[in-house]
């Protein structure tokens, strides 16, 4: 591969003239969007091959750290049979082929209005084709793109093999491919010297998939890792563009704020300051550095007024109250729940506050405008609505708009916001120069959209035998789904009412008579947003603590008080059971601090057992075990790395910091004010992942919901104290 370089294939296809196929002429749906690079030959939307050999595979989800750049080309290159080492990836362009499609049905079933659901459901493939509908979260990235990533591979091993068959004068079919070479024993030849011809066939029509042979399945290494460690990789504030000023940004107070005014002077003594741009809510310093930006930002101490009332955490515990008093809408039903709810019910209160993204990387983007056209780099989750998002703020069409989809540094859900992204176009626009936005750690504090808070009121009856004949569950809590998504400019119709996702974990995966699950819709005056795990991270969290509870009222241990309630889920009794050895389990007796919880989503289950004791005031989680059964695994290294994350991920929201509210902003405003756990602080980690032949289920917020209710059960069983809110405190 003369001329080539890891390094190189990792930056993607640059521009070029290359051999683009006739793809109206091929039995697709949509038309490509690609670069051909000189030499390159496009097979399909996924895929590039090159005459020096390289192998491009076009990767429709964003890289956050998951492993999607690695997993998904793993699919695709298995189902080829291409050598790793020649493979590269390439993020794709925006286009309908990398739409999302099982995100928009889920979505699709959580915010459209309830009478419209099953209407919105059944013309989700619609919707998303006309909408460029490219979303990265909700753990669907190898759900979602299994499918079409090898029906990608397949297509193209038979367009491969019929070039071959014709060089040969034998049947395509009896090809196969190797390695990088179509083979037909003793003939080979290379797929760089048959992809050209290869594109003029007509592939057919159903292309045969084929068993896995090795590169799916196995702990292949992440194809992002190289950068990351020696530092070249490229995320959005690295961007670097001649001419390119760097912005600092103060925007109001989260609400009805508008900015009215600042001191002009005060910044003009800052040396290397370019300009002073307001705008309705915010105000931005550009400067030819970044320091620059941030000192003149601050002298110029901008003065917001906000109409309305400031939220703060006391009027937020108010309004969930509020809410929690009113009807609310069923969600989930089965039976008669409030019949058999009667004398001798156990019944609790549980509460959760705000909990933060805290990513790593603050929100960044870069612009440029040249002529009527805008380039934006940018970290986003959504690349068409922040496209979209960005040419509205500046009056642009959509067409006018090239984004390029950067790696981010964890998203977590506030990939979601397209804020940063409009502000980037907008100072562009004004300035007439390139200028990269990044915001400060503050302000991405302030402006957070956090996982909302939550108040739930939990009934149920044991039945005989330790049984749960009844679940009654009542959940006050803002519809933060679809709030997110109503900030986005997607045109979809939704609904006002109660919101499945808002009340995800709330009813346990186990075997009960009759339930009733019902949202109670809060208006808490602050914005709230999707974080990683979603609604099940506080869901999950009132659930399995009150079936510890349960479980003592039943005299019954809490393993075996699940494990009774599991017949009709293998799975799930399989992963508690494993679990339980894991962790060593002793029963959960008062004095053990062991804590077991479970959730079902994502089409994976896990378990979770937690070992912790006290220290003084203080909750100090000493190991957690999870045993996971998340179906056929492309990448075993990817599937461990994100459960061992989600549990690290999990515990600030479980024992660190609580998020606090006055006069409209969050007090917190740094990472360390989060009270996330440090390495010489993290628990001991033990994974166990069962071997399982179930389709691939989502891993990326699998573990971040048992995490919480499993510390409160370990808690409860080390001191006798029951913590009913999260963040867990022995004094609530």
């Amino acid at each position: 591969m003369t001329g080539m370089t890891r390094r190189g294939l990792l930056i993607g296809g640059g521009a070029g003239v290359g051999l683009v196929v006739a793809w109206n002429l091929w039995p697709r749906r949509y038309g490509v969007n690609l670069v051909a690079a000189p030499g390159e030959t496009i097979l399909s939307p996924f895929l590039k091959i090159g005459t020096d050999g390289h192998v491009t595979i076009v990767v429709p989800q964003v890289e956050t750290g998951q492993g999607a750049w690695t997993a998904l080309p793993q699919i695709l290159a298995d189902e080829l049979g291409c050598d790793w080492r020649t493979v590269a990836v390439e993020p794709a362009p925006i286009g309908p082929a990398y739409a999302n499609r099982l995100v928009a049905e889920m979505l699709a079933g959580d915010v459209a209005p309830a009478a419209l659901r099953g209407l919105a459901i059944a013309g989700a493939d619609r919707w998303v084709a006309s909408h460029d509908a490219m979303l990265t979260g909700f753990s669907t990235s190898i759900r979602a793109f299994e499918q079409p990533l090898r029906e990608a591979g397949a297509t193209a091993r038979a367009l491969l093999c019929m070039a071959a068959a014709r060089h040969w004068d034998a049947d395509w079919r009896a090809c196969d491919t190797d390695a990088g070479f179509v083979v037909r024993a003793p003939d080979r030849l290379r797929f760089a010297d048959l992809a050209a011809e290869a594109a003029r066939h007509t592939p057919p029509d159903s292309p045969p998939l084929r068993a896995p042979r090795g590169l799916s399945g196995s702990a292949v290494t992440r194809l992002d890792a190289p950068g990351k460690v020696d530092g070249t990789a490229r995320f959005a504030a690295d961007v670097r563009l001649t001419g390119m000023l760097f912005g600092a940004i103060r925007q109001g107070p989260p609400g009805d704020s508008r900015l009215v005014g600042w001191d002009r002077e005060a910044a003009k003594a800052i040396p290397d300051l370019f300009a002073v741009i307001d705008h309705d809510d915010w105000i931005a310093v550009l400067a030819d550095n970044q320091w620059a930006a941030n000192r003149a930002l601050d002298r110029l101490a901008p003065r917001f007024e906000t109409r309305g009332g400031l939220a703060d955490t006391t009027s937020i515990g108010h309004a969930l109250d509020a809410a929690l008093a009113e009807d609310g809408a069923s969600i989930l039903s089965q039976g008669d729940a409030d019949k058999l709810i009667g004398a001798g019910a156990v019944r609790a209160d549980y509460a959760a506050g705000l909990a933060a993204h805290a990513a790593i990387e603050p929100p960044a983007a870069t612009a440029r405008i040249q002529g009527d056209r805008l380039e934006l780099w940018a970290s986003t989750q959504v690349p068409a609505a922040t496209r979209a998002a960005a040419a509205r703020a500046i009056g642009f069409g959509i067409s006018d708009v090239t984004l390029y989809p950067m790696p981010m540094g964890g998203g977590f859900g506030q990939g979601l916001d397209t804020r940063v992204a409009e502000q980037a176009a907008i100072l562009a626009h004004r300035s007439g120069r390139p200028v990269q936005l990044t915001w400060s750690r503050v302000e991405a504090c302030l402006h957070d959209p956090f996982r909302p808070p939550a108040k739930a009121h939990l009934a149920a009856m044991l039945g005989p035998g330790g049984s749960i004949a009844a679940w009654h569950a009542r959940v006050a809590v803002p519809a933060a789904l679809r709030e997110t998504i109503a900030r986005l400019p997607l045109s979809v119709p939704l609904g006002h009412g109660g919101e499945p996702a808002a009340v995800d974990g709330v009813l346990p995966p186990y075997a009960i008579g009759a339930f009733a699950v019902e949202h109670h819709l809060a208006d808490i005056g602050l914005q709230t947003g999707v974080l990683r795990g979603e609604g099940a991270g506080y869901g999950t969290f009132f659930a399995e603590s009150f079936v510890d509870e349960l479980a003592d009222k039943a005299g019954i241990d809490p393993l075996s008080f699940r494990i009774s309630m599991l017949g009709a889920n293998p799975r799930l009794a399989h992963c508690l059971s494993a679990v339980a050895i894991l962790g060593e389990w002793q029963g959960g007796v008062r004095g053990t601090g062991q804590g077991l919880a479970c959730y079902q989503g994502y089409g994976a289950v896990i378990a979770v057992l937690a070992e912790a004791h006290v220290d003084g005031d203080r909750i100090v989680v000493d190991r957690l075990s999870a045993s996971v059964d998340c179906g056929r695994i492309i990448n075993p290294d990817l599937v461990r790395q994100q459960i061992e994350g989600g549990l690290l991920f999990a515990l600030p929201a479980a024992i660190g910091d609580p998020v606090t509210v006055t006069r409209g902003l969050v007090e917190q405003r740094r990472i360390g004010a989060l009270g996330i756990p440090t390495l010489a602080h993290a628990p001991e980690i033990r994974v166990d992942i069962v071997a399982s032949r179930a389709d691939p289920g989502g891993v990326s917020g699998l573990a971040v919901p048992p995490v919480a209710p499993a510390i409160a059960n370990a808690v409860a069983a080390a001191t006798g104290h029951r913590c009913r809110f999260l963040t867990l405190s022995l004094s609530v």
